[in-house]
């Protein structure tokens, strides 16, 4: 169904509320449903990052983003339409006091269509994931699963095998008014 990566086991996984390791369109990442409060929390613990500073949510299309309650212009879509799927996150605007444990009171998200079908595929199954690297926090990315276990051992609940997995992380814009400003030059160079 997902090619040789994903199985079924894995959408189960996620659509329990598990915690596992997946590859993205740029390196490993440590991956829960946005629709399990208490994992993301699990994960901020796992990570050791600063429960202020919110996830980037990887999602299967542009379409996703109705159920974080937003609202696109038209020059936000054309936007999103040239850059995704690509290994750009875009940060857009969300107030949703629903959806403030992944917001944590930024009133905003960043969100990635990434640029792997079969990732895509597996979103389309689980629906929108939060990601994060797959390290504790100041320490390298994991570029293999064994590196993965090494920083977490037993504390996910399911990993993903895609082998070796080398990328800088994904490039960050925010679509604010009609400007697109670069707030991390990463995986795409955006001038």
């Amino acid at each position: 169904m997902f090619g040789s990566m994903f199985t079924q086991e894995h959408v189960d996984a996620v659509r329990a509320g598990e915690i596992g390791v997946m590859p993205t369109d740029t390196i490993y990442g440590l991956a829960a449903s946005v629709d399990f409060p208490e994992s993301i929390e699990r994960l901020y613990r796992l990570r050791g990052r600063d429960t202020g500073k919110p996830f980037i949510i990887l999602i299967a299309d542009a379409s996703d983003l109705e159920r974080f309650e937003i609202t696109l212009t038209l020059w936000q879509e054309e936007q999103l339409a040239r850059l995704w799927p690509g290994r750009v996150s875009v940060v857009l605007p969300c107030a949703s006091e629903r959806l403030a444990y992944l917001h944590r009171g930024k009133q905003s998200l960043a969100f990635r269509v990434p640029d792997d079908a079969a990732v895509r595929e597996f979103l389309h199954a689980t629906g929108p994931v939060v990601s994060s690297s797959v390290n504790p926090e100041g320490l390298p990315p994991a570029a293999t699963i064994t590196d993965a276990f090494n920083y977490f051992g037993d504390d996910v609940d399911f990993v993903v095998d895609a082998g070796r997995l080398e990328s800088k992380p994904s490039t960050v814009v925010s679509l604010e008014g009609d400007e697109v400003r670069v707030l991390r030059q990463g995986a795409v160079k955006i001038e």
